[in-house]
């Protein structure tokens, strides 16, 4: 009798928590949007966080990636620059705070640095959309089959890869304003700064 109690205990122990866990994130996912801020009139696909995998030293995935007219590409072809690879979703509240400051920050230095978006989930019509609402005008590409973000691993969203000339991952982080972006550029790749 002992045993059923406490597993009847456990039970309800676990969907209390899985219920005051969702209505965290129901409550943080509702900021209000920027004035002017792109908004899909369908939520997309909920992705659950996993544990961020640190992949520092590591080489950034040569898988396939597919630019906005459906070609491949692969990162491995801007060996020889910097890379700033941001990972985002159009649904991604936090993803959509930080494209403006990204965008803000590649006007300053994208001639020296490269950067690029990486969208896992978004068709080629919506992220186009939802960056040019957002003044981007760095390279986007998609990942259809989230192989390649299942390569790195990818485990947050947002998460941004800084990548050296050589492809080795120097950091990742998630969230960041524009001042953070600057300072990390200015740290890991000072002779473009």
């Amino acid at each position: 009798m002992r045993s059923r109690v406490g597993r009847v205990g456990l039970i309800a122990g676990f969907l209390a928590a899985m219920a005051s866990t969702l209505v965290v994130l129901v409550a943080w996912d509702r900021s209000p949007p920027v004035d002017g801020e792109f908004v899909l009139e369908e939520p997309g696909e909920f992705v659950e966080p996993a544990a961020s995998v640190p992949v520092t030293g590591d080489f950034v995935s040569d898988l396939e990636l597919i630019d906005e007219r459906g070609e491949p590409i692969t990162l491995v072809d801007f060996a020889g620059t910097p890379l700033v690879v941001n990972v985002w979703f159009s649904t991604c509240a936090p993803c959509a705070r930080e494209v403006r400051d990204f965008a803000e920050v590649h006007a300053e230095v994208g001639d020296r640095v490269e950067f690029i978006g990486v969208n896992p989930l978004d068709d080629a019509e919506t992220m186009l959309a939802f960056a040019e609402a957002r003044d981007v005008e760095y390279r986007l590409l998609r990942d259809p089959t989230k192989a390649w973000v299942t390569d790195v691993p990818i485990g947050v969203y947002p998460t941004t890869l800084f990548v050296s000339p050589s492809g080795e991952i120097l950091r990742q982080t998630t969230a960041l304003d524009a001042r953070e972006l600057r300072d990390i550029i200015t740290e890991l790749f000072p002779a473009t700064t």
